[in-house]
């Protein structure tokens, strides 16, 4: 039965307003339709176009090897139709303030939400970290989009006064944007949902914020293929750009709703702008429900995507006096194993070489496609890290160029190899340093850690190290 009170705020705001069982039946309700659709690819650029040659070799025999299935994008349409009716888009008007959008579809969006902070702004700070950490090659493949998310007007004008006069070269090039969004065009901050004991003033400000980022996302789906998602006080390690478009282009083909270039909150979050009006449309139902961060995960989880993790972190907090380096995760720990391979040793080395903890190395003359040098644990563990380097020194000489490191799982008790194998992550330049995420292997313990040979080496191969951290 209808309420007097249901009745007077109409059908829409009844939807808006349930609680949070109203969200677990839409993720399950969708599940089926999100997971299929986030299967569609859309890559027009060519994220190639700047890299060196090393670079497009790395990523060469991935877009050759892995197909799209044409047939799942008439889901495309399925979610354009949603978008289209979607009432809490209709009245969303966020306008220019500073610059223009770029001529011609980029690579990237860099997207900064900023409001207006007590103890001040660092907004001016993470832009010069922006620019300054890029080439003149790489700026012309981006454009950041900064949404000034405040309604003072004196706060507008001064902000817009020090964008334009710290920033014209960029603003000329068409290297930066400033929007806003009026008032008028947010949902009502009333009926919020209490939850983590926050108290009522700070669920006002992260339900505003989601709006804010859904705001930003909207504004940014028709400018770039990718969307990286910055907060507005951070710095950035230098080339990032170029380390992004070489992520992306070795994942072009591969099924994945976040790329994830740093483990602060929302900063260093990549996504396909493809993907963001459904997110933005999901934001904005469930704009009162929980903090940004969680309803990103809900989305996941219902997409049945979890995120791909780079490492180092190519972005950092600003005031953070530590430099662009992997956290300490301590000591390796490489439990007791047995070493297989089908590479051929050279110069009196041995394959446990490359698993241990001192200082010697495995190395090869030769390697084809399909090799690989495989550790088989002697207990099965959890295993939290992987690390694999290769190469005999800084230059980069006798690395392995092309290659992937697998985790393998064994129901079948095999002494030298495992029945199953999920991929962890490709060796770039010669490395992989990457944590091990529990749903990857859904819960199951390792046996194998597999480093596969996916191109013919021009040159012999060193490999250092493969380092385990198991907990």
């Amino acid at each position: 039965m209808v309420t007097d009170e249901e009745a007077a705020v109409g059908p829409s705001h009844r939807r808006h307003g349930t609680m949070r069982d109203a969200l677990c039946m839409l993720l399950s309700a969708a599940a089926a339709l999100f997971s299929v659709f986030y299967f569609i690819q859309e890559n027009p650029f060519d994220t190639t176009s700047f890299l060196s040659l090393e670079e497009k070799e790395l990523v060469a025999w991935q877009r050759a090897r892995m197909q799209v299935n044409p047939g799942r994008t008439r889901h495309l349409q399925t979610f354009k139709v949603m978008q289209k009716n979607s009432e809490p888009l209709e009245n969303v008007n966020s306008y220019i303030l500073i610059g223009a959008p770029p001529r011609k579809k980029k690579l990237l969006t860099i997207g900064i939400s900023s409001g207006r902070h007590p103890e001040g702004s660092n907004l001016v700070d993470t832009l010069q970290s922006l620019f300054s950490a890029s080439s003149s090659s790489e700026r012309k493949h981006f454009t950041v989009l900064v949404h000034l998310a405040g309604s003072d007007p004196k706060w507008l004008v001064q902000m817009m006064y020090n964008l334009s006069t710290m920033f014209q070269p960029h603003i000329q090039a068409r290297e930066l944007v400033v929007i806003t969004t009026p008032l008028t065009s947010y949902l009502p901050l009333k009926d919020l949902k209490v939850t983590f004991e926050d108290p009522p003033g700070h669920v006002a400000v992260r339900s505003k914020q989601n709006m804010d980022y859904a705001f930003l996302m909207n504004f940014a789906t028709q400018h770039s293929d990718y969307f990286l998602m910055v907060e507005d006080d951070v710095k950035c390690a230098p080339r990032f750009v170029t380390h992004i478009a070489t992520a992306v282009s070795a994942w072009a083909n591969r099924p994945w709703l976040t790329l994830a270039f740093s483990p602060l909150g929302l900063t260093g979050k990549l996504f396909r702008t493809g993907d963001l009006p459904s997110l933005v449309h999901f934001l904005l139902l469930f704009y009162r429900e929980l903090p940004w961060h969680c309803l990103l995960a809900h989305f996941q989880d219902l997409t049945r995507h979890t995120p791909v993790e780079f490492l180092p972190s190519l972005f950092q907090h600003v005031g953070n006096s530590s430099s662009f380096k992997e956290e300490d995760t301590g000591s390796p720990s490489n439990p007791a194993a047995s070493i297989h391979t089908s590479l051929k040793a050279a110069n009196d080395s041995v394959p446990s070489h490359a698993y241990s903890l001192n200082e010697t190395f495995f190395y090869t003359q030769a390697a084809e496609p399909g090799s690989h040098l495989t550790v088989v644990l002697d207990v099965p563990a959890h295993v939290s890290r992987v690390q694999v380097l290769t190469g005999s020194d800084l230059r980069g000489w006798n690395q392995l160029e092309e290659g992937q490191v697998e985790l393998g799982c064994d129901a079948t008790n095999r002494v030298s190899d495992c029945d199953d194998y999920t991929l962890l992550g490709l060796v770039v330049n010669g490395i992989l340093n990457k944590q091990v995420l529990s749903p990857t292997l859904s819960g199951k313990k390792v046996k194998c850690v597999r480093l596969l040979v996916t191109a013919a080496a021009p040159s012999g191969i060193v490999v250092r190290h493969i380092h385990l951290w198991t907990n």
